[in-house]
């Protein structure tokens, strides 16, 4: 094989590029030339140039051109070449159109270093040259070479065009660039292409892309022509900033200009109708696939399953389940999950039976769901075959699905088996570490948390966000307050310290663990203090008994700005209840009207609360009565409110209400009960609810359930009922028993009784002062006063003293206490003599 070698005066770069390729050109007939480009493959130069042979000049180069422009078309990078080749050979001199083919066929064929070559070899360039050149670098993926080129174009001085201009925006798009693109859109404007389609489209494709969907919108709305890629790109746009409500409006205006939709862009739809859980629109998306006929496809079947899963639609999720006609796994997989999430639980369940059942084999995400299934049905078999079941199949590794297993194992208090599954997991990653941290604090093992968080420490992985408030949250749980202090300093070494969930969890464990202060030293440092935070403080003076600092902080979150919800006002409420006055009660009242909040349950509770520890117990009957729906805890309020402000036929009313309601008694509520009866004097009602206990209720009776009993017979003065009653349930050990029947001794005149009960009283609690006086009282109202003597000389021994008695005032809404004997109150003198007038006063009339 002979190689013939040629020269000529320009693009002497391209013979070196054929030389390193080896080009072979052969002699094949009259009517053209074979081309060996080595190993890749030989073809006929174009007929057309063979049989016009003859023509020559300016009509020749622009035949070159059109089989270039072909060539181009149909991507024929090695026939291009040959015709270059065959211009190099003739020593034919390329006007500048035929240089821009050139470089146009070889970046269009995806041999941008070739078209680099051919236009570095150019004596001139236009715009044309520069535009080629830069769509090349574009389709290539060299967005910022793109720019780059035509900051170089501007600079030699060419006049650039509309097609440079969208060549260049893709560019910036490609690279985010948005600064350049700005500026490309004031040169837009002097030259006057702002209006163009392709340009106006250009530049709404290069602000969707770099989230700014307000210059992108002001573009597209001055665009004269709006087709459908340019409709594309702002709904693309919208989709890509997560804005739901923008995605819905521009799919409607589209719907008026009754563009086509394909399946990718409703299913864009609806996901944003999903995640704003707009039903009625994800119907009209619905509607509109049925239309289009892409309803049964099982990508946009799945899509509109999650859709009505996050509308919490689940029979309409059925019905499209039901229309897939060989679901795969996927579908099956969204829609166990859609019926779990949606309290389903059981028919989800039945779903993964008839799902192995049809023979469809479930993958990690199935499991994930299942497993969330067996989670929330808290059935130990069950959740202990779905493991099995995962097992069978291989996925017992899956990092995901032994979260999952880890979490459920948590939750139904099989902390031995999340432990073994988390130990035996192949791959721990941090978000493994947070399920088995998340799911402790609940358990019994609790304690063991700061072994756990060491361990996690000593592999290597770093703490983030949720592990440090799963940290925090445990040592609330067991009140570790020297184990959280360590975390804390942990915190701020991380640089976690200014996170505004994390220091809502540190002040929520200072506040449980009764550090106030710190708690207040942090919440004080905080520069943004959202609505959780402001709550968890509030409940912090709530659980410290400080109703004073609740008020303050609560006006103060209002002049914030913050609006409360029924979190904080159950917070309030509670701290409300210390207060000696119940008039910032009442104005909370007002606003959690205002609000809409009196019909949460636990506003209304917290609220009943509220007024009975303020003795307003037919407010808080009002309260009850208003509430929408009532628990158990609703009615324990108001039940044991009747019966502690002597009320006990009401309480024994309210119960009987509660059990035409159908809302189940509880340990409390029976407290209560047996408080009333006792009152009462109702002794055989008592022993009746007594008996209930267990026998209808599966209720084991408490300690304080039999104090009531021993109250109610001993206040019937039925003392020898009492004795068979401590024996039967063997109560003698305990001082609340004996301290009711001391008191009902007192109150009956039992001295032999009131005498033994005392005694065993100074056996058990010899320290309390109150059980020497009920007796001294007992034996000095029958005037034995030897007796009287001996008592007040054992506590003379015993080194007790009585507790001086006192007296409360409260005066504009302040409580004012003064004991006996006691001159320390700041306005002892004006009292001491307006109780002088008073007494003159007496006197004289």
């Amino acid at each position: 094989m002979k190689l013939h070698t040629f020269t000529t005066t320009r693009a002497v770069s391209f013979q070196d590029i054929w030389k390193r390729n080896t080009v072979s050109l052969i002699p094949k007939s009259k009517l053209g030339f074979m081309f060996d480009f080595g190993p890749v493959r030989s073809f006929r130069v174009d007929q057309k140039l063979a049989k016009n042979k003859n023509i020559q000049g300016n009509e020749r180069l622009r035949l070159y051109s059109t089989v270039l422009r072909d060539c181009a078309s149909n991507g024929s990078l090695h026939e291009a070449m040959a015709i270059h080749g065959h211009v190099i050979k003739k020593g034919i001199d390329p006007d500048l159109h035929l240089w821009n083919s050139l470089v146009n066929v070889y970046t269009k064929c995806g041999s941008f270093q070739y078209a680099r070559r051919v236009f570095d070899d150019m004596p001139k360039r236009d715009a044309v040259s520069w535009t080629a050149l830069i769509a090349g670098s574009v389709a290539e993926g060299y967005g910022r070479d793109g720019i780059g080129l035509y900051r170089k174009m501007r600079r030699d001085g060419v006049r650039s065009n509309g097609i440079a201009l969208v060549t260049a925006l893709k560019a910036c798009s490609m690279c985010l660039d948005l600064d350049f693109g700005t500026q490309l859109h004031a040169e837009a404007f002097k030259l006057g292409v702002c209006l163009d389609m392709f340009v106006g489209s250009a530049f709404v494709n290069l602000y969707a892309k770099c989230g700014d969907m307000e210059r992108a919108e002001r573009v597209f709305i001055y665009v004269p022509m709006k087709n459908a890629v340019l409709w594309h790109t702002m709904f693309n746009g919208y989709v890509q900033m997560g804005d739901g409500e923008k995605v819905l409006e521009m799919f409607c205006g589209m719907r008026e200009l009754e563009l086509k939709f394909s399946k990718f862009t409703l299913s864009k739809v609806l996901k944003s109708c999903a995640h704003l859980e707009n039903w009625r629109g994800g119907k009209a998306v619905h509607a509109v696939a049925v239309r289009t006929g892409c309803e049964l496809d099982e990508f946009l079947s799945c899509c509109l399953l999650d859709m009505y899963s996050k509308c919490r639609l689940a029979d309409n999720a059925l019905k499209v389940f039901g229309r897939i006609k060989d679901p795969n796994t996927v579908a099956w997989s969204v829609m166990i999950n859609c019926l779990d999430k949606l309290g389903r639980s059981e028919a989800a369940a039945e779903k993964f039976c008839l799902m192995r059942h049809k023979g469809v084999k479930p993958n990690q995400h199935t499991f994930a769901s299942v497993v969330a299934v067996a989670t929330n049905l808290g059935d130990r078999l069950y959740c202990e075959g779905i493991h099995s079941c995962i097992v069978k199949h291989g996925f017992e590794s899956d990092n995901f699905v032994c979260n999952a297993l880890v979490t459920m194992y948590m939750k139904i208090n099989s902390v031995n088996n999340g432990w073994r599954v988390f130990k035996a997991t192949s791959f721990r990653n941090l978000a493994s570490w947070n399920t088995l941290l998340s799911g402790i604090p609940d358990s019994e093992t609790c304690d063991q948390v700061p072994k756990i968080f060491s361990q996690m420490l000593v592999e290597g992985f770093k703490p983030d966000i949720y592990s440090f408030i799963s940290i925090l949250r445990s040592c609330s749980s067991f009140l570790n307050i020297a184990f959280g202090r360590q975390v804390h300093v942990l915190i701020v070494k991380n640089g976690f310290g200014g996170n505004n969930f994390v220091a809502t969890a540190l002040i929520s464990m200072y506040c449980k663990s009764r550090c106030l202060e710190d708690a207040i030293i942090l919440f004080n440092r905080l520069t943004e203090r959202d609505l959780s935070t402001w709550t968890v403080i509030i409940a912090g003076y709530a659980q410290n008994q400080q109703g004073k600092k609740v008020v303050q902080c609560f006006s103060q979150m209002q002049r914030e700005g913050l609006k409360a919800n029924e979190f904080t006002l159950s917070s309030c409420f509670s701290g409300c209840s210390s207060l000696t006055t119940s008039e910032p009660g009442r104005q909370l009242h007002s606003l959690a009207y205002k609000f809409g909040l009196l019909s949460n349950i636990y506003v209304a509770g917290a609220l009943v609360e509220l007024y009975v520890k303020h003795q307003c117990i037919e407010e808080a009957w009002t309260v009850l009565i208003g509430m929408a729906s009532r628990n158990a805890v609703s009615w324990n309020t108001i039940i044991c409110g009747y019966s502690q402000h002597g009320k006990g036929k009401k309480a024994l009313e309210a119960f009987r209400i509660m059990l035409d309601e159908g809302v189940l008694p509880d340990v409390v509520t029976f407290i209560g009960v047996l408080s009333a009866c006792s009152h009462e004097g109702l002794v055989e009602e008592a022993n009746r609810y007594f008996n209930s206990l267990s026998k209808v209720y599966g209720i084991t009776p408490t300690i304080e359930h039999c104090a009531c009993m021993v109250n109610a017979l001993s206040r019937a003065a039925k003392f020898s009922e009492v004795e068979s009653f401590i024996e039967e349930w063997k109560l003698t050990q305990n001082a609340l028993i004996w301290e009711t029947v001391l008191w009902a001794c007192k109150l009956h005149g039992n001295v032999e009784f009131g005498a033994r009960a005392a005694e065993k009283l100074f056996e058990l609690e010899p320290e309390v002062d109150y059980n020497y006086m009920v007796l001294s009282n007992i034996f000095a109202v029958r005037e034995k006063w030897d007796d009287v003597a001996k008592v007040r000389t054992l506590m003379s021994e015993q080194g007790i003293k009585k507790t001086p008695g006192c007296s409360w005032i409260e005066v504009d809404g302040s409580l004012h206490l003064f004991l006996a004997q006691d001159n320390s109150h700041p306005q002892i003198k004006e009292i001491k003599l307006q109780l002088q007038r008073l007494a003159r006063l007496c006197i004289s009339t």
